[in-house]
């Protein structure tokens, strides 16, 4: 009689686990396919980029269309490299990106510091109004800040970018570092101070080497913010020698023709201090995404 149930129970189990590994198999596949589509759908587009960067103005909307063609040239690269005005489009977004995010970190970081360290009055009200401006969309700020810009003497000039830009960057980093910092234990700076320190020492000395997958990423999704912004620096903005390089691609659009494969090639250089630095600073960047993700 055992035999007999467990020959049965046998016969039962067998197709069910069949029929869960052909589900398992199933799921895995419409992933894979998902997935694959996904990577299509966003890889498509810059390789299409990248080949057309590299073709005459005339063969980019040929049909059917080829990534690789016998006209294969460095034309669009050349015309822009050899171009004092093209270059210093990527200048100015070299000073005013890497300004942005420098000056993003410091005051980012001291105010993440007193907000994850200390107490004080209307500390609460202030992390409201930081999360309060990132709320606001940028676009209905546009005419108050050139006013402001224009009052101040800063218009057509670094200062008045960089300024502008830090608006809309700060309160991310003081959010994001101060999510940080709380995940990092108390008694690591209090030690310090125990030890006759003072609370600048404590931060940079042992805060800010332990911090720094959340300044990798901080400072990556900053420059980023401030490379390719384009409505403040078309508005705050008015010789070409103080144009950004999102500028100089639209200013490639000309009245009667465009400069199609120019466009794409500066818009492949324009994509490559962004990936190197996400290449090189992948890993703290994870980490300080995934670490200073907590409630404040």
């Amino acid at each position: 009689m055992t035999a007999v149930q467990t020959s049965t129970t046998s016969a039962v189990v067998a197709p069910a686990a069949r029929r869960k590994k052909r589900t398992h198999r199933l799921q895995k596949a419409g992933v894979t396919v998902a997935l694959t589509l996904a990577a299509l759908f966003a890889g498509l587009p810059v390789l299409w980029m990248l080949s057309n960067s590299f073709k005459p103005n005339g063969q980019i909307f040929e049909f059917p269309p080829r990534l690789v063609t016998e006209a294969f040239s460095f034309d669009a690269y050349t015309a822009i490299l050899t171009d004092p005005v093209k270059l210093r489009f990527f200048l100015n977004s070299y000073v005013v990106a890497f300004g942005v995010t420098l000056l993003t970190l410091a005051v980012g970081l001291l105010g993440a510091y007193a907000f994850s360290r200390f107490d004080f009055p209307f500390k609460k009200t202030l992390n409201v109004v930081i999360v309060g401006v990132q709320a606001v969309p940028p676009i209905t700020l546009l005419i108050p800040y050139f006013g402001l810009v224009v009052a101040l003497g800063l218009y057509n000039s670094y200062p008045g970018l960089i300024l502008t830009y830090m608006v809309f960057t700060l309160p991310y980093a003081i959010i994001m570092l101060t999510g940080y910092l709380n995940t990092l234990p108390r008694e690591l700076d209090e030690a310090v101070k125990v030890d006759g320190a003072g609370t600048f020492t404590a931060l940079w000395r042992v805060l800010v080497p332990v911090a720094v997958p959340g300044l990798v990423s901080v400072g990556i999704y900053t420059f980023m913010i401030a490379w390719n912004e384009f409505l403040f620096a078309l508005t705050l903005t008015r010789t070409e020698d103080m144009r950004t390089v999102p500028i100089g691609i639209q200013l490639l659009m000309g009245q009667h023709a465009y400069e199609w494969n120019q466009m794409l090639a500066m818009s492949v250089m324009g994509c490559l201090p962004v990936l190197v630095l996400f290449l090189f600073f992948q890993r703290y960047f994870i980490g300080g995404l995934t670490a200073g993700a907590v409630k404040i």
